[in-house]
């Protein structure tokens, strides 16, 4: 299956961009020591762009390894091929499987279960923040209905893991009618600044709390595995 076998993706347009960025991510792996490692597709990527980022996310000591277009296949690549070396982050924030164009629901979350599971295995100390897939397209359409389903097949992964939680990031994004305003998502897909900081929000209120536990201030709960 495509969505759980590591690729390399293909180099459409000829200037070597993504494998100059993995080169780059390897390099800043061996230099940095985040606390906060942030892996992903565009919309992680991005991210570094966003006044949250600058705001929140920058003074948790973040790294960010978000490269435009990945599918779930070309990260667990990055990952099984150093991404992962030289690091020992307290969290890993992931979110991909927009861009797995062809692949059904089941299979994007294979995906999914496969990047977590490899960063079980390599980084068994940190903890893992899954994002939900967010609705995209102005309209109703196909691509919304499926990555509904991988959030909610993912939903049901996550309960009872004590060290991997799903944040919902979808904080209201479809209106009344069914729309998507591009005031949030500019084409309808990547976001805006006003985008970034109603879906990421959330996640600043989970990793504050994730580090101040961590650092002995307050004791952990157990976890019911997902958070709204």
């Amino acid at each position: 299956m495509s969505s759980v076998t590591p690729k390399v993706p293909e180099d459409v347009q000829g200037d070597d961009r993504w494998m100059s960025m993995h080169r780059r991510f390897l390099q800043e792996a061996r230099d940095a020591e985040p606390d906060i490692l942030w892996i992903g597709d565009s919309l992680i990527q991005n991210l570094i762009q966003s006044k949250i980022w600058e705001k929140s996310f920058c003074a948790m000591h973040s790294l960010n390894f978000g490269i435009g277009g990945d599918r779930t296949e070309h990260v667990l690549w990055r990952l099984e091929n150093g991404e992962l070396d030289n690091l020992a982050p307290k969290i890993i924030v992931v979110l991909v499987g927009t861009n797995n164009h062809g692949d059904a629901p089941e299979q994007i979350a294979d995906g999914l279960k496969a990047i977590c599971s490899l960063l079980r295995d390599r980084q068994p100390q940190a903890f893992v923040v899954l994002l939900s897939l967010l609705p995209r397209g102005h309209m109703p359409n196909p691509l919304r209905e499926r990555n509904k389903a991988v959030n909610d097949i993912m939903e049901e992964h996550v309960k009872g893991n004590s060290k991997l939680q799903l944040v919902n990031i979808d904080t209201g994004f479809i209106q009344a009618d069914e729309s998507i305003s591009h005031h949030d998502m500019y084409d309808y897909l990547h976001l805006t600044q006003k985008g970034y900081a109603k879906a990421f929000e959330p996640v600043n209120e989970l990793l504050t709390q994730l580090l101040q536990e961590m650092e002995g201030e307050i004791e952990r709960p157990e976890t019911e595995g997902s958070a709204e």
